[in-house]
């Protein structure tokens, strides 16, 4: 059969558009994109790692909506520069951090200077309470505010680096364990539902509390947590951003209630200090009868605000994503029931949940770590999960940009 010049131009012209949406050639800003105003506020250069850094301010909101300038940090490795594009960018979602200087903008990069080591480069917000914000209470735990720091900061990174003459392939990961794992999360349900023009390539979660109803409960029953004073943030932020209204002799027994300004509100200590001053990991020790009762009813007014965070409900994902999820079953500080309660929710939105990683649904690795604590001499479980979850997601990185490994194991847990 001939086909005639016509019918190959109309050919043509219906096929483009999909050639171009499969395309990795490098992109700057994107027009379909929301516009933020944002501002590089300093450059630093680490010369050791071969990185350099730019610390941003961009538009955003407080965890109830309010317009504010949130900071964060942009970091690329000298394989990048103008006229050499990168790879692609990495939404890299902070852990943990009680003190100030811990944050991103303040050299808190352990991570992101292993990761542009592969060309990618990363945009880490600080968050709501570090960085421009240091003298707000930090939106602990709370995945939709901790979502649109991040979304946010990725938004202002694509406009900076634009108008700085960068390029980067179409490709976007979505990297967080511990608190950051339910950040992932959380931006990706918040991308789903308000961001159609980002697509991200895959996201990785590791230990993150996605079902905090049902992390409350469990550490009740337990009457114990390895780091209590993550605890005692939680219904911090909560009461304070929330406007809970409750009490604080009705939530924390001394010392903790005549010194959790000092400890943990005043940002100068961080999780292993401020859990040393609290000196148990008993929590009938720390916090009062109470709090400690799902019934009461202060534990309803928590759960009751917690449940508005719970992502293991209210969305429902695109049947494309491309997740890992990646939890240590003997962690004692966030219980896998949350990693079996997100793979559940995603089961019964109908994505495709399976142990071996795949071009698109949820990949899952839930198991017992004890001979990584072993291998890598580390004693706490929940430390001890972010080994497994890290080589995981480097890995997959290299094998969906067909790179060789370019980081040292070894040297990665050094610095957990």
């Amino acid at each position: 059969m001939t086909i005639s010049f016509k019918t190959k131009i109309l050919l043509l012209l219906l096929i483009l558009p999909f050639l171009a949406s499969c395309s990795k050639d490098p992109i700057g800003g994107d027009d379909d994109e929301p516009q933020i105003e944002a501002r590089i506020t300093e450059v630093i250069r680490y010369e050791k790692s071969r990185m350099t850094a730019y610390n941003i301010e961009y538009q955003s909101k407080d965890p109830l909506g309010k317009d504010v300038m949130l900071s964060g940090t942009i970091t690329i490795g000298d394989e990048v520069g103008v006229g050499k594009p990168a790879r692609g960018m990495v939404l890299y979602n902070r852990y943990t951090i009680f003190g100030a200087d811990e944050c991103p903008s303040r050299g808190g990069l352990a991570m992101q200077k292993f990761i542009v080591g592969s060309g990618l480069i990363t945009v880490s917000a600080d968050g709501y309470g570090f960085g421009s914000t240091e003298d707000k209470p930090q939106a602990y735990c709370i995945g939709s505010a901790n979502a649109q720091a991040g979304v946010d900061a990725l938004l202002a990174a694509r406009k900076l680096l634009s108008e700085k003459g960068y390029k980067w392939d179409n490709v976007l990961f979505n990297i967080g364990y511990s608190q950051g794992g339910q950040t992932s999360i959380a931006v990706l349900k918040l991308v789903t539902e308000s961001y159609p023009s980002i697509r991200i390539t895959h996201t990785f979660a590791g230990g993150g509390p996605y079902d905090l109803p049902a992390t409350y409960r469990w550490m009740v029953s337990q009457n114990r947590s390895a780091m209590p004073c993550s605890v005692a943030e939680s219904l911090l932020a909560y009461n304070t951003i929330f406007n809970l209204g409750v009490e604080w002799d009705r939530l924390f027994k001394e010392p903790l209630l005549g010194n959790f300004s000092e400890w943990i509100l005043s940002k100068k200590y961080g999780s292993g200090s401020i859990d040393r001053k609290i000196g148990t990991e008993i929590l009938s020790d720390i916090f009062t009868p109470e709090t400690l009762d799902p019934q009461s009813s202060v534990g309803r007014v928590f759960l009751s605000a917690m449940q508005g965070e719970n992502l293991c409900q209210g969305w429902t994902p695109r049947k494309d994503e491309q997740i890992s999820i990646i939890h240590n079953v003997a962690d004692d500080v966030v219980p896998v029931v949350n990693a079996q309660n997100l793979i559940d929710f995603f089961k019964d939105k109908g994505l495709p949940v399976t142990k071996v990683s795949s071009e698109k649904g949820v990949y899952v690795k839930v198991y017992d770590m004890k001979a990584e604590q072993e291998l890598y001499g580390i004693s706490a479980p929940h430390v001890a999960g972010a080994v497994p979850f890290l080589l995981t997601a480097l890995s997959k990185i290299c094998s969906v940009l067909n790179i060789d490994v370019w980081f040292d194991s070894s040297e990665l847990t050094d610095q957990l």
